[in-house]
């Protein structure tokens, strides 16, 4: 067992102790638990296409890996190099965002792939946490009258940018999302209530757009209002998937829904593990969730530093709503919508990107002794410190 001492000023010491370790030890749960569901849910999936057995689940062990290392190392940037590092991420995203529109292929009525010889990369995935740290930059930016920097109207501005690229794709549900957390950094930003009201107006309009332009948009709508519209094989399937669960689950690999839901392994997953490890098990999983969320507002609480605080809650908010628009689809409570849940779905730019952003939220959240703190720790540990001034007796 390694030992890190208080007093290691090494990179990984130092890391040690001022990280979050609750959130971190969260988050590592969150990804077991993904590992498991995995193991439970694919293999149906696979042989049902006529994969091996295990192939989705050793995929996934096989992004697992990376996913954990680059949480550790992005969990070890300043806040500073978040923020460059956001920069990078949001800027190279866009840029294959657009490249999806011209050279990915149509999967499912949408282009929001590329393909890299056999490995597949959705940007999106990777452009969400980017454009939230970049927004909640701007936004601090804005707020500090000195600096001179229109940072609320660049935020906009990305804002618009990047909603456009998704609606091309189209990708409403990653456009809800980013509105969504974009919408809570308007908020906590303190902008006037005015302005809020007017982008919640332009939001609803924009909703009513996509259900009088879109058919399939109108479709999953209609179905979600009036079952007896359309067909709701996936949801009823899911459904059916937690009234047999009951509280302890059937057991693992003993469910039945899985070799018929369709994306089990991904969007579904949820039902596959109601199935099988049982609503406790279910709200278990709920309970980590709105944990990581509620954690990372506490830890930045009393934050000194605006571009902080913005960037760890705006962080929160968008892991917060992507399990809930999953969890919702899954309980139908929300109309149908392909999100996976975090950390727990099938999926490597998902995995990878989920990564990226729990990292960020790790690295901001940690404690970092500053101005007086720090004087005063060094002043401290120099009082301390044995004299041996003096000759000899």
């Amino acid at each position: 067992m390694i030992r890190l001492a208080r007093t290691d000023r090494s990179p990984v010491g130092q890391w040690w102790w001022t990280v979050d370790r609750w959130t971190l030890a969260a988050l590592v749960l969150l990804l077991g638990m993904g590992a498991v569901m995995s193991l439970a849910a694919s293999p149906a999936v696979a042989t049902r296409i006529g994969l091996e057995p295990f192939h989705f689940f050793y995929r996934h062990l096989i992004y697992l890996v990376p996913a954990l290392a680059i949480m550790f190392g992005v969990s070890l940037l300043s806040p500073r190099g978040v923020r460059r590092l956001a920069c990078l991420m949001f800027a190279g995203a866009l840029v294959l965002m657009v490249a999806t529109l011209f050279a990915g292929p149509e999967i499912k009525g949408a282009t929001r792939w590329l393909f890299v010889g056999p490995l597949s990369i959705q940007p999106s995935e990777f452009a969400k946490a980017g454009f939230v740290v970049v927004c909640a930059w701007m936004f601090a930016e804005g707020g500090n009258k000195a600096s001179g920097i229109p940072g609320n109207s660049i935020a906009a501005g990305l804002w618009v940018l990047t909603v456009a690229i998704l609606v091309l794709q189209p990708d409403f549900g990653q456009a809800l999302l980013v509105t969504g957390a974009w919408g809570a950094l308007f908020f906590l930003a303190g902008i006037p209530w005015i302005w809020i009201t007017l982008l919640a107006g332009l939001a609803m309009a924009g909703a009513y757009c996509a259900y009088v332009l879109m058919p399939h948009v109108a479709s999953r709508i209609d179905r979600f209002l009036d079952p007896s519209s359309g067909d709701t094989y996936q949801v009823d399937t899911a459904l059916d998937a937690f009234s047999r669960g009951g509280f302890l689950g059937m057991g693992p690999g003993e469910g039945t829904i899985k070799r018929v839901l369709p994306d089990a392994h991904t969007d579904y997953i949820y039902a596959v593990t109601a199935e099988e490890f049982g609503a406790l098990v279910c709200l278990l999983v709920l309970a980590v969730f709105g944990f990581v969320v509620l954690r990372a507002f506490a830890r930045v609480m009393g934050e000194q530093d605006r571009f902080v605080q913005l960037a760890a809650c705006g962080l929160a908010v968008l892991f917060g709503i992507q399990s809930i628009i999953n969890l919702g689809v899954n309980l139908n409570l929300l109309p149908a919508k392909g999100m996976t849940l975090p950390f727990i779905s099938y999926g490597g730019s998902s995995l990878l990107a989920l990564a990226i952003s729990m990292g960020m939220l790790l690295a901001l959240t940690r404690r970092r002794v500053t101005g007086q703190a720090a004087l005063t720790s060094r002043i401290m540990s120099g009082m301390r410190q044995p004299s041996f001034a003096g000759g000899a007796a």
